[in-house]
């Protein structure tokens, strides 16, 4: 037991071995956010480090980022790929210093993404490594300000960056400003306790709403090698440069942009049901044909399941379901159509 986890059980954190932490009800603390400020945990995100001399060079030959563009202000949306193309993980690059990068992604592709990079990093000095930090979200009405009152700076606009001591702020999109803090555990653990008379400590199923409601989907260990990056509308997030060289799949991914072959979309919606359906649950039409399947699902502040799933796109409008719930369509709050990533790195 360590001291970040016996301070939020003594608050009443309950953990489940799936990522899924709470405090008291699981349900019913969507609303706070909008509301008041709010703290969660996000233990369903882990970091990767990757340092060296030929840090930069290494990445740059693996992910869909122009790895220039992490410099410290902004930090990019990324994918490693499989040579078909497919998506091993996704993540958001940040560059801490010269020949030192930290990778955000989904705790359960650690393991994995690390094998699939140890096979080209024994080609160039570099390390990677998993550094032992927390990661938790800040998000409200007063966000910014708490953050700002406590780290004595101002936090970064959207998809960028802010190193301040050992600690990384980001911001992410979201209907409400909503931050996320990356540092060592004890810096961690004085941030929270310094933050938490002013703010709600909700589970971190709220800020998955929030990325739902961002439309940002983060991959799973089980929808690993799965999906091209753009059926998860990844180019329409700035996760893709078409603008950089070659990188592991590279080739397919602009191809399917170019002639545009995908078939598949990443869509969000609303269930008429209290129950979430489980990543990989199927999206099926009203005669039983699997038309795609769910990505991730939470509770709305309507206590109403909000889903992202990928989709085979049609012309023609259909009724979909999901475990026997009617699926109605919600609008993503993004145009889905490219955008570089370069055009954003001033923005940061």
């Amino acid at each position: 037991m360590n001291d970040w986890i016996e301070h939020l059980e003594a608050q009443g954190l309950v953990r489940s071995a799936t990522h899924e932490w709470h405090f008291g009800e699981a349900t019913g603390q969507a609303h706070l956010p909008l509301e008041t400020t709010a703290l969660a945990p996000l233990p369903q995100f882990s970091i990767m480090e990757i340092a060296g001399a030929d840090a930069e060079r290494f990445l740059q030959g693996q992910t869909s980022a122009q790895v220039t563009l992490a410099n410290g202000d902004f930090a990019p949306l990324t994918a490693f790929c499989s040579p078909k193309g497919r998506m091993l993980a996704n993540g958001q690059l940040m560059r801490l210093e010269e020949g030192r990068y930290w990778l955000l992604l989904d705790s359960d592709l650690i393991e994995p993404l690390h094998e699939q990079l140890a096979k080209y990093a024994a080609f160039y000095k570099v390390e990677i490594s998993q550094p032992a930090v927390r990661a938790f979200g800040v998000m409200g009405r007063d966000a910014a300000d708490r953050l700002e009152s406590h780290f004595t700076t101002a936090p970064p606009e959207t998809w960028g960056m802010q190193r301040v001591g050992q600690a990384v702020l980001l911001r992410h999109p979201s209907p409400v400003a909503r931050y996320m803090v990356i540092a060592p555990e004890a810096t961690a653990l004085e941030a929270w306790q310094s933050l938490q008379p002013t703010t709600t400590a909700v589970g971190n199923a709220v800020w998955r709403l929030h990325d739902i409601q961002a439309g940002l989907a983060w991959l799973g260990a089980a929808q690993r090698d799965s999906y091209l990056p753009q059926m998860l509308n990844w180019e329409a997030l700035a996760g893709i440069s078409f603008r950089k060289g070659c990188y592991t799949g590279q080739e397919v991914v602009a191809r399917a942009h170019f002639r545009g072959q995908v078939k598949k979309r990443l869509q969000r919606g609303r269930l008429a049901s209290h129950v979430l359906p489980a990543p990989g649950t199927p999206v099926e039409d009203t005669a039983g044909k699997s038309q795609g399947e769910v990505l991730s699902a939470a509770l709305d502040a309507d206590g109403q399941t909000e889903v992202l799933a990928v989709i085979t796109q049609r012309d023609e409008p259909r009724a979909l379901v999901v475990e026997g719930n009617a699926l109605t369509p919600l609008d993503l709050p993004y145009a889905v159509e490219r955008v570089d990533p370069e055009s954003l790195a001033g923005q940061a």
